[in-house]
């Protein structure tokens, strides 16, 4: 095999699995258009078209899925045992690559992500914050966290955070004006902030469960907007009732700034989650996780540390 092979199979595998050079760039560190002379100096020299491009789409041909079948195990295997070096160095290094979302980033990252780069000098992370549910593995991104109940099932979880609650509430001066809402229909009568998720485009729908009944509601009103601390503030000006985390307005609930309605029909629901493929882990997400995991209750699926490799 000729010297730079292994690189070049390493870089036609990354772009048949994200069927993107712009993707598979950014995984790989270097520009598109060099991966793309690459992949084809690499399709020349073997006389073998591997690659289908349009000007808006790349798939590996017949030829090309068949290579891409016979050379993942191998660069697993050799990703493998450069990752076990590690081991012998007495710490962990490399990059990850984390997608997360502000709650997440403000609750949990803040307070432990700088306790893991103190302790582990040797790995760089970079963290990708965004609403949208992303596809870690087309992405580029070793983990995720996200609630738990939107993680897929296909996926190892990692608990993060404790079980959280949304609550309804609203201003004294508000129900002042307006009469409590007593069942989830009742919101159909009342000026309701609402949130618009940046991925799907639709509203946040108000999600309630009371005696093995759910009901979804898409409630009204005269604001809606994709920014959780204008949304707040709406709230706490008596502009409209907001569906918000309990955690966000303990303070105001406690202080009596804002008065909690619907209580009976508010669930606990999964919290945070760190979660990423069932495979091969390296030994800096195995340390992230631990740095991560939330002691107060277990997974929703075993992922101990000694257990992700």
């Amino acid at each position: 095999m000729r010297r730079g092979t292994l690189d070049d199979l390493a870089a036609f595998a990354a772009v048949a699995r994200h069927r993107s050079f712009t993707r598979a760039a950014a995984e790989l560190g270097v520009s598109a258009s060099a991966l793309s002379h690459t992949l084809r100096a690499l399709e020349e020299r073997y006389g073998v078209r591997l690659l289908a491009r349009t000007t808006r789409s790349v798939a590996p041909t017949p030829a090309g899925e068949r290579l891409l079948r016979s050379v993942t195990p191998a660069l697993d295997e050799v990703a493998k045992g450069l990752d076990a070096l590690a081991d012998w160095r007495g710490e962990p290094s490399g990059s990850l690559r984390l997608t997360t979302f502000p709650y997440a980033a403000r609750t949990i990252l803040e307070s432990r992500l700088p306790r893991f780069m103190i302790d582990h000098p040797a790995v760089s992370v970079e963290v990708v914050i965004d609403d949208r549910l992303t596809d870690i593995v087309a992405a580029g991104f070793d983990a995720g966290i996200r609630f738990g109940e939107t993680v897929e099932r296909d996926m190892v979880a990692v608990r993060v955070g404790p079980d959280l609650r949304t609550v309804v509430v609203g201003t004294p001066d508000y129900f002042a004006r307006h009469p409590y809402p007593e069942a989830p229909a009742d919101l159909e009568a009342h000026r309701c902030v609402n949130y618009r998720l940046v991925g799907g485009g639709g509203l946040l729908p108000w999600e309630f469960a009371r005696d093995g009944r759910e009901v979804r509601i898409r409630a009204g009103g005269q604001l809606v907007v994709n920014d959780g601390a204008l949304a707040a503030a709406a709230v706490r000006a008596g502009a409209g009732l907001g569906y918000m985390l309990e955690d966000d307005v303990a303070n105001d609930l406690e202080r009596g700034r804002l008065v909690q309605v619907l209580d009976a029909w508010c669930q606990p629901f999964p919290g945070c989650h760190l979660y990423f493929p069932d495979r091969q882990v390296t030994p800096a997400l195995r340390s992230l996780v631990e740095a991560l995991r939330w002691k107060g209750s277990a997974a929703r699926k075993d992922a101990a540390p000694t257990d992700c490799a």
